[in-house]
């Protein structure tokens, strides 16, 4: 083998070694930009489920205050309807 080719194949390895290490470090930087959107993606998700956990117990407790209410309602249906029947009932008798 001459100098010359021993040269030309030593740059050859070195352009494909340049090129697989070019490669490399675009691989890596798409992951770290796909890491970077996945973790802003969490983040968004993160928030959500904090607002959205908010929202359903600021519900439940209007639905216990509404729970509440139709059971006081509900006892003063029935009282109202106890003394209708109780005046119903004495005005039968007269």
């Amino acid at each position: 083998m001459t100098e010359q080719t021993a040269i030309e194949q030593a740059t050859r390895r070195l352009t494909q070694a340049l090129d697989a290490l070019d490669a490399a470090v675009e691989n890596r930087l798409e992951m770290d930009r796909s890491r970077a959107a996945l973790a802003e993606q969490v983040h968004a998700l993160d928030t959500d489920r904090s607002r959205l956990a908010a929202d359903l117990d600021s519900q439940i407790g209007k639905a216990r205050r509404l729970e509440a209410a139709n059971r006081d309602i509900a006892k003063r249906l029935d009282a109202a309807m106890e003394n209708i029947r109780a005046v119903l009932e004495s005005g039968d008798g007269t």
